[in-house]
């Protein structure tokens, strides 16, 4: 076994890592960018090693500073992750070349899955079944809109490069195919340096299974069984779970087998999944990833083995820690990704700062407990716009998939964030869900069920308005001890005070009394931890968590986040409102392409502009009928969050 790896990777998994590593006695070294000199992930190994700039092509996408890294810290091996190098061929040839063991497949095996038309050849010939499709050379747009009416629509465009929703676009008629490709193919360019795409039938109701898979240089390969995965926005994962529900023993060793002979079709060695695509009976190769996957903790929880683990004594030349026999599956486990994002508006990214955060009560490890939270972030952190927004992974464990989800909704309701815009509060929607509940899965669930997992913003209870008025008049109790002059307890010797708070636009009536003050007619009295609240209101006991940051009160109730605004007349007195309406960057990023003409009319929903954020591409529509007089950026330049990018006249 190594004594020292390297983890060539950032966040939540290169912490994961360290952890296994930590257990099994390995030092660790960290590599980090400008940006995260102070990460959880550097704190996590026992030496860090700084590589460059914020962007990743200045720091971990440059290979020859890694295996600097690597030699002079004398780290045996190289643990790439997932994302960033770890599907890179020439990397992985390069650790070989340089005598550090790469915790991986070989390169061969990485060419051979890694452009997803040769793949598929090659599935072809291995008797993999395979989406009816082009997987051709010949790139040319009028060959491949040719091959999409040939295949019939709808079709999805994919990059052949790509993965993790990139460059990928479902076109449902001929006339939509040229445009659908342009971007398909500019966005690929950007993500993966290689625009080459396939055309794929695109199935109706679609679940996607994929299967996980290892192997070793012994010639032994197992399946560790399977996960669903069909719950998506922007053909990107959001829930995963394991086992896939209602798969019969049969299906699951076909689709185990069919997983093995496509690793073996390879030389595979090391951790793959390999992704199916299935709809009814049937299931179709899809792709082979060819490293660990970000929802292996699911895997884990099912079969009680550290994935990590059986990486690293792979790669030190062990043998597989079990035969296919040996392997079982234990109960049921879900895993919930928790991104930095606004599900409220497209699943657009968010940035910011974590000014607080807290998780429900967890372990670090696969066999400790029922459930684990995978971060790479604490309390203070910041999300940039460098790397991908995800915050954290809830993973749970039950029984069977009825106490799991009953669990994944406690641990949802028992998460905390704030300083951004998070979807924690759309996956607790989600979960509860009769659609995923029932197991009513496919990839269009979220698409399907729209109005059920957006319902219109509710008012708050008298329990959470409560609570916001308590964290008001506890800060105010708190000033007055401080300091007399800012006295401000409303208690009245001749006559009772009352006070109007407007929380959440709505009027809140507070009368002071001798020993304590009453709200909606009853008795409010508290006792406050930090952010934790404990009120009587009358004779029902409210317990609570409320934040605030300026005028904005973030309350934790019962499971569910309310966001109270604090209007305070005087301060709002003389705001002008003449901005409003105005076409503003949604999130910063980079203007990739104009698409309206200056002066030219346009109609309600016309594309403008096409922006580019975290590497994935969003377009701006008109919001009426109306003329676009002026583009205030040009295709190149980086927005601010919150710029005018254009001016419109309705």
């Amino acid at each position: 076994m190594f004594s020292k790896i390297l983890i060539a990777n950032r966040g939540e998994i290169a912490c994961r890592v360290a952890t296994t590593a930590r257990r099994l006695g390995i030092k660790t070294v960290a590599v980090y960018s400008d940006a995260d000199a102070g990460s959880k992930h550097v704190a996590s190994c026992d030496e860090a090693v700084h590589l460059g700039g914020a962007a990743a092509k200045d720091s971990y996408l440059v290979m020859e500073k890694i295996l600097a890294a690597a030699k002079a810290t004398g780290a045996q091996a190289i643990h790439p992750g997932y994302g960033f190098l770890s599907e890179n061929e020439d990397f992985a040839d390069a650790c070989v070349k340089a005598g550090v063991t790469f915790i991986g497949p070989p390169a061969s095996a990485i060419t051979a899955m890694g452009l997803k038309s040769e793949a598929k050849a090659r599935m072809e010939k291995a008797k993999v079944p395979l989406v009816p499709g082009y997987h051709g050379a010949d790139q040319s747009p009028a060959l491949l809109q040719k091959e999409a009416d040939r295949i019939g629509y709808p079709v999805l465009i994919k990059a052949s490069a790509g993965g993790g929703g990139k460059g990928m676009r479902m076109v449902e008629k001929s006339a939509d195919f040229l445009a659908a490709l342009e971007s398909c193919k500019r966005e690929a360019l950007n993500a993966f340096a290689d625009d080459a795409v396939l055309i794929e039938k695109y199935l109706t109701k679609p679940r996607h299974v994929e299967v996980q898979v290892f192997a070793d240089t012994h010639g032994g390969c197992v399946y560790l069984f399977e996960r669903d995965c069909s719950v998506q926005r922007r053909h990107q994962k959001v829930l995963e779970e394991a086992p896939a529900p209602g798969m019969t023993d049969a299906r699951r060793k076909a689709m185990g087998e069919a997983a093995c002979a496509a690793a073996k079709a390879v030389g595979y060695v090391g951790a793959g999944t390999v992704e199916f695509i299935a709809e009814g009976e049937q299931f179709f190769f899809m792709e082979m990833n060819t490293r660990l996957q970000v929802e292996h903790p699911v895997t884990e929880m099912i079969t009680g083995f550290d994935l990590v683990e059986w990486q690293l004594r792979v790669a030190a030349g062990e043998k597989l820690p079990a035969t296919q026999e040996q392997l079982k599956i234990r109960g049921h486990a879900l895993e919930a990704r928790v991104y930095a994002e606004n599900p409220e508006k497209g699943f657009l990214p968010s940035i910011g700062t974590l000014s607080h955060l807290r998780f429900p009560e967890h372990v670090a490890f696969v066999r400790d407990g029922n459930v684990r939270v995978d971060s790479g972030v604490r309390p203070g952190d910041e999300i940039t716009p460098f790397y991908d927004p995800m915050i954290a992974k809830l993973i749970v464990w039950g029984e069977d998939r009825a106490a799991a989800l009953a669990r994944m909704s406690d641990a949802l309701g028992s998460t905390q964030i704030v300083g951004l815009a998070t979807n924690v509060a759309f996956l607790r929607r989600l979960v509860q869900s009769q659609a995923f509940s029932s197991a009513d899965l496919d990839t269009g669930l979220i698409a399907k069920n729209h109005d059920a997992l957006f319902p219109a913003e509710a008012t708050p209870s008298n329990a959470v308005l409560a609570l916001g008025v308590a964290a008001v008049l506890a800060d105010e109790a708190r000033l007055s001890a401080a300091d007399p002059w800012s006295y401000r307890e409303g208690w009245r010797l001749n006559q009772a005070y009352v006070r109007t708070l407007k929380l959440a636009g709505q009027d809140v009536q507070i009368t002071y009394g001798r020993d304590a003050h009453h709200v909606f007619g009853q008795t409010l009295t508290w006792r406050r931890d930090g952010a934790d609240f404990d009120l009587m209101l009358g004779a029902l006991p409210v317990r609570g968590t409320v934040v605030r940051e300026r005028e904005t009160l973030h309350v934790f109730h019962g499971g569910v986040r309310a966001e109270l605004e604090l209007f305070d007349a005087i301060a709002h007195a003389g705001v002008d409102d003449s901005h409003a309406g105005k076409l503003v960057a949604p999130m910063p990023g980079k203007i990739v392409a104009l698409l309206a003409a200056k002066g030219g009319a346009v109609k309600k929903g016309a594309p403008l502009l096409v922006m580019e954020a975290m590497k994935m591409e969003h377009t701006i529509t008109a919001p009426s009928d109306g003329t676009v007089s002026e583009f205030l950026f040009a295709p190149g330049d980086q927005v601010a969050e919150g710029a005018e990018l254009l001016k419109f006249t309705a």
